[in-house]
């Protein structure tokens, strides 16, 4: 079996639908940072287990919940409230630990984007992996831009190919264009302060290839609009719809604050 840790605030919207499809574990945990809304009581009708951490990034977030929450089984999967573990994506991580060597500390997983019901596979460049899975006592986490990544491993990583739903667009526009622009922030003050070495751009490990991309591309004359047409026209995004327009746009909008918000951070330092 596999215990599993939802970090929320404020997710009365999305928490219903992602604790819906947990009926195959009975062991749910909830960190809340500080609901102002009905999240926690939802959380009780699921007989989900609450606690509690003041949020100051989601590295420590989820290292907070591995030192604090007493999880029942060994295997920890780590969904937010507006994801959606699928039964093909449920049966992949119970084969995967089933059959998983002692070396195997956790697993990278990925997400099908949705965005008015179309998946964005190709707008949103599937698969995007992140470590969500780990062998308790065996992993930690670490920030990384605006979210967080692998810290120390004991052991080695997997890969779990069968994706779960991210809906991340699912409390409109305002919060996601609110909350993007937070998060470009801090992903502009991680690439100039910490742009990893040129030669991680031809590392195999994604994890530390993606962070290397960003930060170089980043540096590119006219990235926000490159960033465009390379999801719309190059990976097909065109091919999805309007959704595939939509996200397109907005991820270069993304890209476009992070230049200039980098700028601005250039110009303080002189």
């Amino acid at each position: 079996m596999i215990s599993v840790i939802i970090l929320t605030k404020n997710e009365e919207q999305d928490l219903p639908m992602c604790l819906d499809a947990l009926h195959w574990t009975d062991d749910i945990h909830i960190l809340d940072s500080g609901s102002e809304d009905t999240t926690l009581d939802i959380a009780a009708k699921y007989n989900a287990k609450i606690s509690y951490n003041a949020f100051k990034s989601f590295g420590d977030q989820r290292n907070f919940a591995l030192d604090n929450i007493d999880a029942k089984y060994d295997w920890i999967l780590f969904l937010d409230a507006d994801e959606v573990a699928t039964p093909p994506f449920v049966a992949a991580i119970s084969k995967a630990i089933e059959t998983a060597p002692q070396e195997v500390a956790g697993f990278y997983c990925c997400w099908k984007m949705m965005l008015e019901d179309t998946w964005l596979k190709r707008s949103d460049s599937f698969p995007k992996w992140q470590f969500r899975m780990l062998r308790k006592g065996r992993a930690r986490f670490t920030d990384f831009g605006h979210g967080q990544k692998e810290g120390e491993i004991d052991g080695v990583l997997e890969y779990i190919k069968e994706p779960y739903l991210h809906y991340s667009f699912s409390k409109g526009w305002t919060q996601w264009i609110a909350r993007h622009n937070k998060y470009s922030s801090d992903e502009a003050v991680a690439r100039f302060n910490d742009a990893p070495p040129f030669k991680n751009i031809f590392s195999s490990n994604t994890s530390v290839r993606n962070p290397a991309l960003k930060s170089w591309l980043t540096k590119t004359p006219g990235w926000p609009l490159l960033r465009f047409t390379y999801a719309y026209f190059i990976k097909l995004g065109f091919l999805e719809g309007t959704p595939g327009f939509i996200i397109s746009a907005n991820m270069a909008y993304y890209e476009f604050l992070i230049q200039i918000k980098i700028r601005e951070l250039k110009r303080k330092k002189i």
